[in-house]
């Protein structure tokens, strides 16, 4: 379905101007943005994706992943073609790589509109909806229609980003975002250019805006060998996260090889427990390890007293009252109820 897009504006020679993500492209008529899903159509920018999902699955909150938001809980997951980053170690690229502008036949998924999305949501006893899989941005359209509905129908909408969107497109969504996990892929600018063809700068802005907004914010991290996995970098990707606040959980995910990049191992487990412990160092509360069989409890800051027991199938085990341990009486922060 095509839709006219939000946040842009006329140039000259029917050329239009992007502002929805950082890229902030300058699109000739007939033309694409970077995205691929974006194009200038005698000279009005559209969305050629709004509505066509290519993925929708009931998942588990900790599936996003985000831990110290609903915990236990189920999401409604839905996703449409396309991305405004290239990365080649990318673990959705089948579908994220997708686009209306390369492949002009493609099958762009299948129309389900946000009243649908509300509704099924609702059928399946989710308590949020997440907007995820690939980058929410581009199909930011879709999202805002959805995201309001949902938040009148008593659900939680959730982004699950890279960051890499304009300030005006996240001050729009925030009255209906309630939270966010965010990859920070590397603390190089030159790493997101080569390999995501994006900036870094962009999304350690929209991480700092999104605690600013008070949206939950959880932070991931793909380490991947030789390419952000030393000492040194690991420190500043910690140290960062630290600074806007302690108490953003840190995710440690584990790469395995695929897309572009076969040639590179998965990330040893010693790489993992060295990430986590540089992130203990920096001061970080909470330290998650993914795509591996451990690491993935939440324990008070303090006394570490089990809060989250998620080792058995995903279950859950919730002993957190009030937002406190019920030990030592510590704050956990997070979204609980």
């Amino acid at each position: 379905m095509i839709k006219e897009a939000l946040f842009w504006e006329k140039l000259d020679g029917k050329r239009g101007q992007c502002h929805l993500c950082a890229h902030e492209c300058r699109i000739p008529e007939s033309s694409f943005g970077i995205c691929g899903v974006r194009q200038n159509i005698q000279g009005v920018l559209y969305t050629m994706i709004y509505a066509q999902v290519i993925a929708a699955n009931i998942d588990p909150i900790e599936k996003k992943p985000l831990y110290h938001f609903l915990p236990g809980s189920r999401s409604y997951s839905i996703a449409t073609i396309g991305c405004n980053f290239k990365c080649g170690f990318c673990q959705n690229w089948q579908i994220s790589q997708a686009s209306i502008k390369k492949d002009s036949d493609i099958i762009a998924g299948h129309q389900v509109m946000p009243e649908q999305v509300v509704e099924d949501a609702k059928k399946n006893s989710c308590l949020s909806i997440s907007y995820t899989y690939t980058e929410p941005t581009i199909f930011f359209e879709y999202a805002y229609d959805t995201a309001r509905l949902a938040r009148k129908a008593g659900l939680y909408n959730v982004f699950v980003t890279n960051g890499y969107m304009t300030r005006r497109a996240l001050d729009t969504i925030k009255p209906y975002l309630d939270a966010a996990n965010v990859d920070l892929k590397s603390f190089r600018d030159d790493s997101y250019k080569r390999t995501c063809k994006g900036r870094l700068q962009p999304v350690l802005d929209t991480i700092a805006a999104m605690k600013e907004l008070g949206i939950w914010l959880e932070v991931t991290t793909l380490v991947v060998s030789g390419e952000n996995d030393s000492d040194e970098e690991l420190t500043e990707i910690a140290e960062f996260v630290a600074r806007i606040d302690n108490n953003i959980p840190w995710h440690i995910s584990r790469f395995h090889p695929d897309y572009e990049f076969h040639d590179r191992m998965a990330t040893p487990m010693e790489t993992m427990k060295r990430a986590r412990e540089i992130g203990r160092k920096a001061g970080l509360r909470y330290i998650y390890l993914g795509n591996v069989p451990e690491g993935t409890n939440t324990n008070c800051y303090q006394c570490q007293e089990l809060i989250v027991d998620r080792r058995y199938m995903g279950l859950n085990k919730l002993t957190l009252e009030n937002g406190r341990c019920p030990v030592c009486g510590a704050k956990i922060n997070g979204v609980w109820s």
